[in-house]
């Protein structure tokens, strides 16, 4: 059944999108992330426009954060003070990575930087998660002690200026590194269609040392309010978000979500994370193959930046 998206201009099969959605929605319950950063190249893969599957990945991280964010409120799992200056933060990195995709997408540059950016983000990322989780489980078979610094103990990012009381998460903290990582996420995922929990939920954890009652409640509100703002400037300022492509892959993951929940019960957490970072790698390698590798058409008629054509 092939269904046409407008803002794509492309038909589609509607099991192929809820498909996709089903598979990173299992991923997601599988693994305990948002799924972003790999529903947006699965998408570019598949031939939708890179700027339309930026945009459009932000509805879906959206409506995927939410049912999280209310359970975790409903159990007080959220630092509401914390969550307002990161996502103060996150809004105005949203602004301006906004600000950059349309200058890149004016340039004729978007599809290269995406590319990139994917390329460099997933790849460090993967190889930093595969590395961790080979010593987690040479540490695990070793049976040996392992020395962690804990939440609450501070480094030097605690004698930082502008210093508040976040009493859900008992801190005395600079809001200065919570806004400025709020920034870079907001940067992040308005350039790549990412909500950046797998990147906000460690640096909350080892760098401002908040507890993990509320890490990831407060995480989730954040993805969920800095992707609103972007997925707003994205159809206000770019007209690039594909609505009934958005809720096709909402629809899948909501479903695939379910029994990756399940499934990830019957694996150690350090196995989760070797085979997140074996996908990851994955897909950073398929961006590498399509930078180096030559075309087999180079020169071809190919719709550009939604009607411009060559």
């Amino acid at each position: 059944m092939q269904i046409y998206l407008p803002i794509a201009e492309i038909s589609v099969s509607l099991f192929f999108l809820v498909g996709i959605g089903g598979a990173i929605g299992f991923l997601s319950g599988l693994f305990g992330v948002g799924g972003g950063f790999l529903l947006t190249p699965l998408l570019i893969f598949s031939g939708v426009p890179s700027p339309v599957a930026v945009a459009s990945v932000t509805g879906q991280v959206v409506a995927a954060s939410t049912s999280g964010a209310l359970s975790y409120w409903r159990r007080g799992g959220i630092d509401l003070q914390l969550a307002l200056f990161l996502v103060i933060g996150g809004a105005l990195g949203a602004t301006v990575g906004v600000w950059i995709f349309d200058l890149l997408r004016n340039l004729g540059q978007l599809d290269l930087a995406i590319s990139l950016g994917y390329l460099i983000f997933l790849g460090s990322i993967g190889t930093l998660m595969l590395v961790e989780a080979v010593r987690s489980l040479i540490r695990s078979r070793k049976a040996g002690p392992v020395q962690r610094r804990l939440p609450g103990q501070h480094n030097w990012v605690h004698g930082l200026p502008l210093r508040m009381r976040f009493k859900r998460s008992k801190l005395y903290i600079s809001v200065l590194p919570v806004m400025g990582i709020g920034f870079l996420i907001g940067i992040i995922g308005s350039l790549l269609g990412i909500g950046g929990g797998f990147i906000l939920v460690p640096a909350l954890v080892y760098i401002l040392r908040v507890p993990g009652a509320v890490v990831i409640g407060t995480s989730l509100l954040h993805v969920l309010a800095v992707m609103a703002v972007t997925c707003i400037l994205h159809a206000s300022q770019s007209q690039s978000v594909d609505i009934l492509l958005a809720f096709c892959l909402m629809v899948g993951s909501v479903v695939g979500a379910q029994f990756g929940a399940s499934a990830g019960q019957y694996l150690r957490g350090d196995q989760l994370r070797a085979l997140l970072a074996i996908i990851v790698l994955g897909v950073a390698i398929r961006f590498a193959l399509s930078l180096l590798l030559t075309p087999e058409d180079p020169f071809s008629m190919a719709v550009l930046s939604f009607g411009e054509s060559v």
